[in-house]
C-alpha cells in the first residue's frame, strides 16, 4: 500500500487539505495527516511532524502556505519520499529553490488530480 504525508491536512471538509486526505484514502493510499493544531482528522491519527511517522512515506502532499512551508522543508527532504507535491498556492519561487537545493525534486500540480480525482468531488 502506498503512504501519504498531508502536511497541512485539515478539520475544515471544504479545505484542500482534506479534501486530500480523503482522496488519497479513496484511492487505496495510507494516509498521515500532519498538523500541529489537530489530535484526529477524519477518523486518522495527526502527527505534529512528518519526522514523527514511523513508516516510509511514498509522497508527500503539501497545503500550506509558502512561508510555512520553508519552516517544514528541511524536515520533508529527510524522509526522502519519492513525490513531494506541493499543491497550487503552496509554491513560490523561494521554496522550490530550496526544494531543489536539498535534492527534493518537486512535484508543482494537484495532488487529488495527480491520483484521478477531482477536489469538487469532495464537498
Amino acid at each position: 500500500m502506498k503512504t501519504v504525508a498531508i502536511i497541512g491536512a485539515s478539520n475544515n471538509r471544504s479545505k484542500f487539505g482534506n479534501k486530500s486526505v480523503r482522496a488519497h484514502q479513496d484511492e487505496g493510499w495510507k494516509v498521515f495527516p500532519v498538523n500541529i493544531n489537530e489530535e484526529e482528522i477524519e477518523g486518522l491519527k495527526v502527527y505534529k511532524s512528518i519526522l514523527d511517522i514511523t513508516e516510509k512515506i511514498d509522497r508527500v502532499s503539501v497545503y500550506l502556505p509558502p512561508a510555512v512551508g520553508m519552516k517544514v522543508i528541511d524536515d520533508l527532504a529527510k524522509v526522502k519520499a519519492s513525490e513531494v507535491f506541493f499543491n497550487p498556492g503552496s509554491e513560490d519561487d523561494e521554496l522550490v529553490d530550496k526544494a531543489k537545493e536539498l535534492g527534493i525534486s518537486p512535484v508543482l500540480a494537484c495532488s487529488i488530480v495527480n491520483i484521478g480525482r477531482s477536489p469538487s468531488d469532495y464537498n
